[in-house]
């Protein structure tokens, strides 16, 4: 299916570093650097090799190791941005949206029922205005070419049809609801590591844990940072696509990063929600806070939307009354209200918004930018995650454009990643674990087979569902190299501080591989 392997693992790591040095003792020069290995960089690099030019994709630290892990899984059809009037995001979104559920990732994405309770408390807006938005979303679905079959209609439901999506809703006072189906993605992360291998089935060099120190539009000092090493290269061009982090390398744009903060909490105690429980923000026509089936046998609940002015870190994290403002407008909607002891978990995340000067950053665009310094270097952040293939697309045409190459047009609107080949979602492989067909979809059974440690079919701990294989599998192909990379991107347990401390012993048995 492609020209070049798709495992990525230390030994290959190390062969591509020992090129890029060899290149570079030569004079040779590599086509594009790619700085960030995000659901961004990963995109482009994707993108770029597969019209044929030689590209590089590093990250300081690991595949999606800043913003793309801390979404809420999700691949939006745009609703949010028409209500605020930005057509042209929430057009661009439903179509990348079917892109992505149809083609690209069919195995990593599925139809979530989004359910808005409509209570008698509720104000005529809030009433109303939801319905008038499923319906322009049906619209976008209409003209993004979108089947029903992959996404279905909305439609107004019965209260105890809403009871059925989302078991602990409160009853008292519920008149109805109305459903929409939106794209929910197995794990963000998961996305991310797809397209890096997907990339490196077309010859992309993928070197996570390598940090560029500086960098222009032709030049970049690199680090390993797990050897000390350093590496002078020349490329022909430089894409800055660190995100939050764009302004570090680049002086002609400014993020303003907003923080999206969720709570982790055991599904059990909100009933095994199927469908996502969409609830107003009091003083809103147009901002809710959902509570999202997730794997593992959890629930995330999100999404805050604050100003995180200051040093920006590794790791966000999240603040006190980021909790208190998520419970105190999801409880309302409950029968049994959540206590801080229902909190297994939290995580926050940073978009890197683009500064517009004042304003809450829940009314800032969120287009993305891609702007060109003096020195070439490009630069490309903001935007969304369902838009990340149309963002690598006009960063990619904007590198030949530069280069002055002849190259093939893009066509990763029809590339499915690895893992997507001759699936059929409704005839899973016999004998295959169904968790395994979510996460790796044709590769499962593989995942199995090439397992290098010993009870495979075992979970690496007591009570957690993740196979002892999976840990071997994100060694060997999808180039894990530390206990971090295992449990806290590769699968999402690390979200969970006892399920992570659960997981380290095999983490630990799966880097004595390397």
């Amino acid at each position: 299916m492609y020209p070049h392997s798709t495992a990525l693992n230390a030994a290959r790591r190390t062969a591509d570093w020992n090129s890029l040095a060899d290149a570079a003792a030569q004079s040779k020069d590599i086509d594009l650097l790619v700085i960030g290995a995000g659901i961004t960089g990963a995109g482009i690099a994707l993108d770029a090799a597969s019209r044929g030019l030689d590209v590089v994709l590093i990250d300081a630290h690991d595949l999606a190791f800043g913003t793309s892990r801390w979404s809420s899984k999700l691949a939006h059809g745009g609703l949010r941005y028409l209500a605020s009037g930005n057509v042209g995001i929430a057009r661009r979104s439903a179509r990348e949206r079917g892109i992505l559920m149809e083609t690209t990732a069919p195995h990593l994405t599925r139809a979530l029922p989004q359910v808005v309770p409509v209570r008698k408390e509720y104000s005529i807006a809030n009433k109303v205005l939801p319905r008038l938005g499923f319906i322009a979303g049906d619209a976008l679905r209409v003209l993004a070419a979108t089947k029903t079959s992959t996404l279905p209609w909305s439609k107004t439901v019965k209260a105890e049809s809403v009871q059925e999506l989302s078991p602990t809703v409160k009853m008292d006072g519920l008149r109805f609801g109305y459903v929409n189906h939106d794209g929910q993605l197995v794990d963000d992360a998961r996305l991310v590591t797809a397209i890096a291998r997907t990339a490196a089935g077309y010859g992309a060099k993928v070197l996570t844990h390598v940090r560029a120190v500086s960098a222009t539009g032709t030049t970049a000092e690199l680090r390993d940072e797990l050897t000390g090493d350093t590496l002078s290269l020349t490329p022909r061009a430089v894409v800055n696509a660190t995100g939050v982090w764009a302004g570090d390398l680049a002086s002609n744009i400014k993020v303003r990063p907003s923080r999206g903060t969720h709570l982790v909490v055991a599904a059990d105690k909100l009933g095994n929600p199927t469908g996502a429980l969409t609830v107003p923000v009091p003083g809103h026509t147009n901002r809710f806070c959902f509570i999202l089936p997730a794997p593992h046998g959890r629930v995330y609940i999100g999404l805050t939307d604050e100003d995180a002015p200051g040093p920006i870190p590794d790791v966000p994290e999240v603040p006190e009354e980021d909790i208190d403002f998520l419970l105190d407008v999801v409880n309302p909607a409950l029968e049994t209200p959540l206590t801080r002891a229902d909190i297994d978990g939290a995580f926050a995340g940073l978009r890197p918004l683009i500064d517009a000067g004042e304003g809450h950053t829940a009314d800032l665009s969120r287009e993305h930018a891609l702007v060109v310094d003096d020195t070439g270097l490009i630069t490309i952040t903001g935007g969304k995650l369902t838009e990340y293939r149309l963002m690598a697309e006009q960063t990619v045409d904007k590198v030949v454009e530069r280069l002055g190459a002849t190259v093939a047009d893009c066509f990763t609107d029809r590339i499915g990643l690895v893992g997507a080949q001759g699936l059929r979602d409704d005839k899973p492989a016999t004998g295959i674990p169904p968790q395994l067909a979510q996460r790796y979809g044709s590769e499962a059974k593989t995942v199995l087979d090439e397992c290098l440690l010993d009870r495979p079919e075992e979970p690496v701990a007591e009570g957690l569902d993740v196979l002892r294989a999976e840990f071997s599998w994100y060694v060997t192909h999808e180039g894990a190299l530390t206990v971090d990379d295992i449990v806290d991107r590769r699968c999402r347990l690390g979200l969970v501080p006892a399920d992570r401390a659960k997981a380290e012993a095999c983490a630990n048995e799966a880097i004595a591989l390397i």
